[in-house]
């Protein structure tokens, strides 16, 4: 028979025995707050990114900079910049120095292709995201986490395109290609070639780099017409700096840009439109660079580890003559 005392007693010996379990539960949920506040989303203000631009050797690049920075202050982000003065060895002190630095997001323009395998994976073990903007590096998919620009070899095909309709698909051509080994300069000339495999009567008989430099786009087509002269139809620059340099090699020479030869280039700056509007520039294919707000958003992204594009592509357009007057009162660079 079970007496009320006994009753007690097993009442007391069961709250003592589930004792043990109440006390267990009590510091599992102070990690769990731990973790909530370990995982919160960093926002734009809480953001330290690192950007090794290549340099400033045109129009367009100064433009990109100034994308880069504005948007940075505009969002509150903490940017640490650096100018490679186009030097590749520039470019990767400062990542290293990122690295060290701990930022959340590392950015780079690549100044030529190769070359970067090591640092990119020294980035990979810091565990800190990479994002190349603008131009690509060859280097294996692992070793960045997202490119944001353009189809360059697109933009090649769409330069030769042009440059068929302009010549009737007959003439001889001329070529300023850009930096020996950067990506943009590649994959341009690429599109370039694959399109004039259709048009068998467009040849092009000279091709030298000149660094999307203004100056040298100058120099090196002065050297052109001395060589070729008259027989020169068209010329293909591969970036608005070098092609308004040439307009100045040509018309020194005594032709008409624009008329005795045709131009296209690539990049759609100010002075490219100004130049179409004198009718000493034919066509300009853009190459948007204005990439500041899609770099920041994706830094963001791959900060709080959500998922992003490999490729983020930007929205590029194609300028003629007949559209420069009304189109350059809305460009921004």
């Amino acid at each position: 028979m079970i007496t009320p005392a006994l009753r007690r007693c097993a009442m007391l010996l069961a709250v003592l025995l589930l004792l043990p379990a109440c006390g267990a539960a009590v510091p599992s949920a102070a990690p769990s707050a731990a973790a909530t506040l370990g995982a919160a989303k960093k926002s734009y203000q809480n953001l330290v990114v690192g950007f090794a631009q290549i340099g400033a050797e045109s129009e367009w690049r100064s433009a990109n900079t100034r994308s880069i920075q504005d948007t940075a202050s505009h969002l509150g982000v903490e940017l640490k910049f650096s100018d490679g003065q186009q030097q590749q060895e520039n470019q990767i002190k400062a990542i290293r120095s990122f690295i060290a630095q701990r930022v959340d997001v590392i950015g780079v323009s690549p100044v030529v292709e190769t070359g970067w395998d090591q640092v990119f994976a020294e980035v990979k073990q810091a565990g800190i995201p990479l994002i190349m903007l603008d131009r690509h590096a060859d280097v294996p998919d692992d070793l960045f986490s997202a490119f944001i620009g353009s189809d360059f070899v697109q933009e090649g095909q769409r330069a030769c395109a042009e440059m068929a309709r302009l010549l009737n698909g007959r003439g001889n051509i001329v070529e300023l290609d850009g930096t020996v080994g950067a990506a943009p300069a590649i994959d341009r000339r690429t599109g370039f070639q694959e399109c004039l495999r259709v048009h068998p009567d467009m040849h092009v008989i000279a091709v030298q780099s000149g660094d999307f430099i203004r100056a040298r786009g100058k120099e090196i087509m002065g050297g052109f017409l001395k060589t070729y002269g008259y027989q020169i139809n068209a010329l293909f620059a591969q970036n608005d700096d070098m092609a308004l340099g040439a307009i100045e090699a040509i018309e020194e020479y005594g032709l008409r840009p624009g008329a005795d030869i045709k131009i296209v280039s690539i990049d759609a700056v100010r002075a490219a439109f100004e130049a179409m509007i004198a009718g000493k520039l034919n066509v300009t294919i853009e190459c948007n660079p204005l990439l500041g707000p899609q770099f920041f958003e994706t830094a963001l992204r791959l900060a709080n580890d959500t998922p992003v594009d490999k490729w983020v592509k930007s929205k590029e357009d194609i300028y003629r003559q007949d559209t420069a007057a009304q189109e350059l009162p809305r460009r921004q660079y």
